[in-house]
C-alpha cells in the first residue's frame, strides 16, 4: 500500500514537471499547429515513457537487449529533465527583469522618435517651407488673371486639402493598373514578435542550452572513466613494517545496460596503473543478473595486487542476485568477505555484508567479522554504506572504507545525500575511527556526473611509529 502511494506521488510529480517544461519550452515559444509544437508535444509524451521503461525493465525481467535500448534515452532524459527544470526555474527570475529592460528600451526609443519629429517640425517652420500638403492645388479651372504678371503667392494662397484625402507620398501604394501592376508595390515589413514571446524564446532557449550542455558535460565525465585520487591515512596501531601500504579503493562500478565490459576494462587498467598492494571493491558492482552481465564483469580477473583483491556486497547486489554474484567474483579471482576477516601484514582486514541483505537474512554481522580479534592490531573495515560507521566505532575499527553515496552524483544531489549519510565523500573522523567514502567509479541511472567526478582512490596507510 505504501509503495503504491509513493509510486503515485512520484508519477504525479513527474507529470507536473513535464507539463511545466513543455509549457515553457514548447507552449510559450511556438505557434499552435506548427511543426515545432507538434514535435515538442510528442516528445513530452514519449520521453517520460522511455524513462519509466528504463527504470522498470530490469525489475520486471525484460530481455537484456530491451533494457539496453531503453536505458540510454530513458535515463539521459531524466538527467536532462532535472537540469532543464532547474534552468527554467532560474529563468523565472530573469523573465520579469528582461521584460522590464525591454519595456524601458522601447519607451526610450519612442521618446527619441518623438523628439526627432518635433525637431523636424520646428526646423520646417523656421525655414519658411510649407509642408508638402500645403503646396497641393485642388483640382478645378485655373483662376483668371487681368495681368500677365504673376500673382504673388502670398496674396492667393492655395487652400490645403484635408489630411485624409492626401495619401502619404512615401508609404502610400497606388492602386494596381495596367501601367503599374500590383507586383511593383513595396513589400510589407515582417511583423515583430510580441515582447512576451521574445522573452519566452530567449529564456527558453538559454535554459535548454544550459541544461543540455550540463548533461553533455556530465556524460563525458562518466564515459571518460574515473580519475585517480590519493590520500594518506595515519593509523596509531599500524606497525612500522606496514607503513606505506597502499589500498586501491573502488566502489559503485555499476556494470549494467549502459556501462558494460569496456567500462570494466577502463577501471581495471586504471587500478593496475597504480600498482597497489591490495584492491578493495566495496559494493554496488552490478545492476543486473550474472546471466546478463557476467561477461561484462570478466575483465575483473585482470586485477593485479600483491596481497589480492577483496569484495563486499552493496545494496544493488541484493537487487541482482547477491549469492550468484559472490560466487561469480570468486571465480574471477576476487576474495569475498562475507562478515569475515583476514590478517594482513600489520593489520586486520574485515568486511561485512550490506544492510540491504537483512531482507534475505544476510545482513552485516560485526560480531562475526570483528568480535574475537586482537584489538592491539589495527583494523580496516570494508562496508558499502557509510551509515554503519557507529557499529565500526563500537567494534574498535581504525579505518572504514565505504562508497554508496556517489558523492551525490548529480548536483545538487549532494545536499540530499548529506541528509542520509554521515559522510558523502572524503575522509572524516568519528571518535577513534576514521571513515573514508569514495565517490565511486561508475554511475547509477543516468550515466551522468555533475559536481561529483568518478574516482578510484589509493589510500596509503601511514604508521605513526615510522
Amino acid at each position: 500500500m505504501i509503495f503504491a502511494l509513493v509510486a503515485l506521488v512520484v508519477l504525479a510529480l513527474l507529470a507536473t514537471v513535464h507539463r511545466y517544461v513543455w509549457r515553457r519550452l514548447v507552449g510559450d515559444t511556438t505557434a499552435p499547429g506548427s511543426t515545432l509544437r507538434t514535435v515538442g508535444t510528442v516528445a513530452a509524451f514519449v520521453l517520460p515513457l522511455l524513462s519509466v521503461g528504463a527504470m522498470t525493465s530490469g525489475r520486471i525481467g525484460a530481455p537484456f537487449w530491451l533494457q539496453q535500448v531503453l536505458a540510454w534515452p530513458g535515463f539521459l532524459w531524466l538527467a536532462a529533465l532535472m537540469y532543464l527544470t532547474l534552468a527554467l526555474l532560474v529563468g523565472e527570475f530573469v523573465r520579469p527583469v528582461l521584460r522590464r529592460v525591454l519595456a524601458r528600451r522601447d519607451a526610450a526609443a519612442a521618446d527619441r522618435t518623438t523628439v526627432a519629429l518635433s525637431s523636424e517640425a520646428v526646423a520646417t517652420t523656421t525655414s519658411g517651407t510649407r509642408p508638402r500638403t500645403e503646396e497641393l492645388v485642388p483640382a478645378g479651372p485655373a483662376p483668371s488673371t487681368t495681368s500677365a504678371d504673376p500673382i504673388p503667392e502670398t496674396t492667393q494662397p492655395a487652400e490645403p486639402e484635408p489630411e485624409s484625402s492626401a495619401p502619404d507620398p512615401v508609404t502610400a501604394t497606388a492602386p494596381a493598373t495596367a501601367d503599374a501592376p500590383a507586383t511593383d508595390a513595396p513589400a510589407t515589413p515582417l511583423a515583430r514578435p510580441s515582447r512576451r514571446l521574445f522573452v519566452s524564446r530567449v529564456v527558453g532557449g538559454a535554459a535548454a542550452a544550459a541544461g543540455l550542455a550540463t548533461v553533455g558535460y556530465g556524460t563525458a565525465n562518466v564515459l571518460s572513466g574515473p580519475t585517480v585520487k590519493r590520500v594518506t591515512v595515519p593509523l596509531a596501531k599500524l606497525p612500522r613494517a606496514a607503513h606505506g601500504f597502499r589500498i586501491a579503493v573502488v566502489s559503485d562500478i555499476h556494470i549494467g545496460p549502459i556501462l558494460g565490459r569496456a567500462h570494466t576494462r577502463r577501471i581495471v587498467d586504471t587500478i593496475n596503473s597504480t600498482s597497489p598492494d591490495l584492491v578493495a571493491v566495496v559494493g554496488d558492482l552490478v545492476d543486473g543478473s550474472v546471466a546478463d552481465l557476467g561477461s561484462a564483469a570478466e575483465p575483473l580477473a585482470g586485477l593485479r595486487a600483491r596481497h589480492g583483491s577483496f569484495f563486499v556486497t552493496g545494496n544493488h547486489e541484493y537487487f541482482s542476485g547477491a549469492e550468484q554474484w559472490v560466487n561469480h567474483v570468486r571465480e574471477l579471482g576476487l576474495i569475498p568477505l562475507e562478515n569475515a576477516r583476514v590478517e594482513m601484514g600489520g593489520f586486520d582486514l574485515a568486511g561485512v555484508n550490506d544492510i540491504a541483505g537483512e531482507t534475505e537474512g544476510q545482513g552485516p554481522d560485526f560480531g562475526r567479522a570483528l568480535g574475537d580479534r586482537d584489538r592491539s592490531r589495527a583494523a580496516v573495515l570494508l562496508a558499502h554504506q557509510p551509515v554503519v560507521i557507529h557499529d565500526a566505532v563500537r567494534h574498535g575499527v581504525d579505518l572504514q572504507l565505504s562508497g554508496h553515496t556517489h558523492g551525490g552524483q548529480l548536483w545538487p544531489g549532494n545536499y540530499l545525500a548529506e541528509l542520509a549519510n554521515p559522510t558523502v565523500a572524503g575522509l572524516e573522523r568519528y571518535g577513534d575511527t576514521q571513515l573514508f567514502v569514495s565517490r565511486g567509479a561508475g554511475a547509477w541511472g543516468p550515466p551522468v556526473r555533475v559536481g561529483a567526478p568518478a574516482d578510484i582512490t589509493v589510500v596509503e596507510l601511514a604508521s605513526r611509529r615510522a
